[in-house]
């Protein structure tokens, strides 16, 4: 796994949405400060918010 693929992939997903880090955050239960380590490549979502972040985005578990 890319930190930096996937990152990007969180990133444009959560623009085309019009949502900003915070309100992401908000809606799977995380820190504005975790969807940017994610963005940024510094990490990647913990298992348990993956189901959630995907539906929110619209994008398949599989391509985080």
């Amino acid at each position: 796994m890319d930190k930096r693929k996937t990152g990007n992939l969180i990133k444009e997903a959560r623009t085309k949405k019009n949502l900003t880090q915070n309100e992401l955050g908000e809606l799977i239960g995380v820190t504005n400060k975790a969807v940017s380590r994610w963005e940024n490549g510094e990490s990647f979502p913990d298992v348990g918010v993956l189901e959630n972040l995907a539906s929110v985005l619209d994008i398949k578990i599989q391509d985080i």
